[in-house]
């Protein structure tokens, strides 16, 4: 998946090199690696009050939690639909972290993680006063099945009994799952038809945020959803374009020690060009001083601009997300049949240009790993063709001869035509010409973006050499390793993201067991070890990490980025 706090319009305006401080919601390269946590006022004393303002590109469209994903919105949706789990609301690799929400703990599972148990803490209750129950989250997510109300995570299809055959409440003649049990008012008992121990993270999906029966409007609910969390939806135009919230009276901070709720009132506006964000930001007069952005990021100009500027500099938040931007390879296309030409491709590659073309080393961080470089992950060190920083062009010439190809060889890149710092011109042509050292002429093949996804994902037009990037929603291997390179997963007639087509029984065997672990530490680690064996089969090439810059108003306390979203946490958020 793509990050869903980095929509492609605001890629596209950060990666523009003559947008004039652009800092459309994130920040500054020159400020500190830390997260924000020590930088300027934002790590000021919090008070309770006030407004915050938030400037985004995209409108905070489909207000609904059944049509959302947890990290979706920049936040956003959370202050409004709290889960029976939720993100631990802390910097850095500790925000990495499952914690309880609305349940006592993270989950109960049975002996081979087929069966979780919840329970509900006391004393939770709606914006209107009455008590939320197991029945209305498992109503929640039943109606999340709903056709008409499709976009949210798809998990619970899946993994629960029964799931791939149900189709919401509304047609069901209110018969329910029956592997979503409610012994109790305050009980909520899941049966799935495999092991997961990942289900607690899964759980703080926004499918598992309670919905009363009698207030369900179907696909009108997104315009006044009834809220389980600090604030309340009052004011809804346009689709989201601008969302008005204000505190929930009856949420208890008792109840919920994740969410600090400092402002009285949250005025998210959006649709707004990235060159407008950022100048009202950097500018920070009247309410924009008590300002953030959640989804765009600061690109290289802007980056040049701020680096002089010592109060700007200060205003910076540094995040890091799940995300892996790669070369993927189609080994059913020659040459990429032969993994001696994958692995020269490999060794030829130079970081250095790619990471240059992304934006700099403030923006992306070189990759050789798969998986993020993060320990949520299971991340595990490997390098299995050594390129260096600048390539290296006689081990990739050495492989191809070995492969019957000494004069070298003509093939064809596929990218996408977006100004981005992910899969677009910049990062192909830099690719172009490394390669091109090695005896590899590359032909470059730019799709428009839509185009360029559809035909990268359908089995029937996947070319044999593409760009291509992916993002976990939750920190953990599972989400990123198993949609890629679980056999099982391979799609034949929809958007396929086993792009190397691996149907390994043994890497398939060891993503089940895996997944019968609710030791999460213990599961990172299996999961580090499985990216580092599928590595040498070299159907990827991972490239670089993006690093994600914001920028906030000077009026802004308490700026907190964890490595589960990358993006500043509303939440934390003070401007008094």
């Amino acid at each position: 998946m793509r990050h869903p706090s980095l929509s492609r319009r605001s890629r596209r305006a950060a990666a523009a090199l003559t947008v004039s401080l652009v800092v459309a919601g994130t920040a500054v390269a020159c400020g500190p690696e830390d997260n924000g946590a020590e930088s300027g006022d934002g790590n000021a004393r919090p008070r309770q009050g006030g407004t915050l303002t938030v400037l985004n590109s995209d409108p905070q469209q489909d207000f609904d939690p059944a049509r959302l994903y947890t990290s979706g919105g920049g936040n956003v949706p959370s202050l409004v639909f709290r889960t029976l789990t939720t993100r631990n609301r802390e910097d850095g690799a500790a925000g990495s972290k499952v914690v309880p929400d609305l349940a006592t703990d993270t989950g109960t599972p049975n002996e081979d993680a087929t069966v979780w148990t919840y329970t509900l803490k006391e004393g939770l209750k709606y914006e209107d006063g009455k008590a939320i129950t197991s029945a209305d989250i498992k109503y929640g997510i039943e109606r999340s099945f709903a056709a008409e109300l499709s976009g949210g995570a798809p998990y619970l299809r899946d993994w629960l009994i029964g799931g791939a055959d149900y189709a919401g409440p509304y047609k069901d003649k209110g018969k329910g799952l029956d592997s979503i049990e409610t012994p109790d008012d305050r009980t909520i008992v899941f049966h799935l038809n495999k092991p997961e121990g990942e289900f607690p993270y899964l759980a703080t999906q926004t499918q598992f945020a309670p919905v009363p029966k009698a207030a369900d409007t179907g696909t009108e609910y997104e315009k006044h959803p009834v809220s389980s969390g600090p604030y309340k939806v009052v004011e809804n135009q346009n689709d989201g374009e601008r969302l008005v919230l204000e505190r929930n009276e009856h949420w208890s901070a008792k109840t919920d020690e994740e969410r600090k709720a400092y402002p009285d009132k949250i005025d998210v506006r959006s649709g707004l060009d990235s060159s407008v964000i950022n100048q009202r930001l950097s500018s920070s007069q009247g309410a924009d001083a008590a300002a953030v952005t959640t989804d765009t990021n600061l690109g290289p100009a802007e980056l040049a601009k701020v680096t002089g500027d010592k109060e700007l500099a200060a205003r910076v938040g540094t995040g890091h997300f799940g995300y892996t931007d790669y070369i993927a390879f189609n080994p059913k296309v020659k040459p990429f049949d032969d993994p001696e030409v994958r692995q020269a491709i490999a060794y030829a590659v130079d970081r250095t240009s790619v990471i240059n073309a992304a934006g700099g080393s403030s923006l992306a961080e070189p990759a050789t790993t798969y998986l993020p470089n993060q320990k949520s992950f299971g991340y595990t060190a490997y390098d299995h063709f050594p390129a260096g920083d600048s390539g290296n062009p006689a081990k990739a010439r050495e492989l191809l001869k070995k492969a019957g190809y000494e004069k070298g060889i003509t093939v064809t890149l596929t990218h996408s035509n977006a100004q981005d710092f992910e899969t677009g011109p910049e990062i192909a042509t830099a690719l172009q010409d490394a390669l091109g050292k090695a005896g590899i002429t590359v032909k470059l093949k730019g799709l428009e973006d839509n185009d360029y996804s559809d035909t990268i994902h359908d089995v029937k037009t996947e070319p044999g050499f593409f760009l291509a990037h992916w993002g976990a929603d939750w920190p953990s291997g599972g989400p990123f390793l198993a949609p890629i390179f679980d056999g099982r997963q391979i799609v034949k007639d929809g958007a396929n993201f086993n792009t190397g087509f691996l149907n390994d029984r043994a890497v398939n065997d060891e993503i089940d067991a895996i997944n019968k672990l609710t030791d999460l530490d213990a599961a990172a680690k299996r999961w580090g070890a499985l990216d580092k064996k599928i590595g040498e089969q070299a159907l990827t090439v991972p490239l670089f990490h993006p690093v994600y810059k914001r920028l906030y108003g000077k009026d802004v306390k308490n700026v907190v980025i964890s490595d589960w979203t990358g993006v500043l946490d509303i939440s934390q958020v003070a401007v008094k």
